[in-house]
């Protein structure tokens, strides 16, 4: 089993979101390093969600990974922000996975105490200029993650 970290605004996509849908689709990454680490996901990966542009960003729960290697429909869709003319169904560009709900933390594990706790050679969500929307974790970070949350919501 791996550790990955996956970004997503509040406002657009929530850890509450998540625990709502139960499985959503990953869609619309286009950094291809970020679509690169979603294919090498495999199922049952632990996934720590982290909200970014939020007021503060941080840790919000964890997903694990219920099926990889699925063709991101958004890069098709001409009326989708992420919309890839340069995709064709016989070519798709983008793929990602689909996400279960695990559990809300029952604080946020705000960036600041993050940095605070990991330097940048430790963990690279803490380093300056980091923008990755999908990252992996090493065990020993991730253990060190879950050590500073509380679970709220578990399934």
């Amino acid at each position: 089993m791996a550790d990955w970290l996956v970004k997503s605004e509040p406002t657009v996509y929530s850890i509450d979101d998540l625990a709502r849908d139960r499985i959503e689709l990953w869609d619309g990454v286009r950094n291809y390093q970020a679509r690169n680490y979603l294919q090498q996901m495999q199922v049952g990966d632990r996934v720590f969600v982290y909200h970014s542009n939020a007021k503060p960003p941080g840790l919000a729960g964890l997903a694990e990974v219920v099926e990889t290697n699925v063709v991101d429909p958004t890069q098709f869709d001409p009326t989708s922000p992420d919309y890839d003319p340069k995709a064709t169904p016989d070519k798709p560009r983008w793929y990602t996975v689909k996400l279960g709900y695990v559990a809300t933390f029952a604080n946020l594990v705000p960036l600041d105490i993050l940095k605070a706790t990991f330097t940048p050679d430790e963990f690279v969500l803490v380093r300056r200029g980091n923008r990755l929307s999908v990252l992996p974790i090493e065990e020993a970070i991730a253990s060190r993650l879950l050590a500073l949350t509380t679970l709220r919501k578990e399934t």
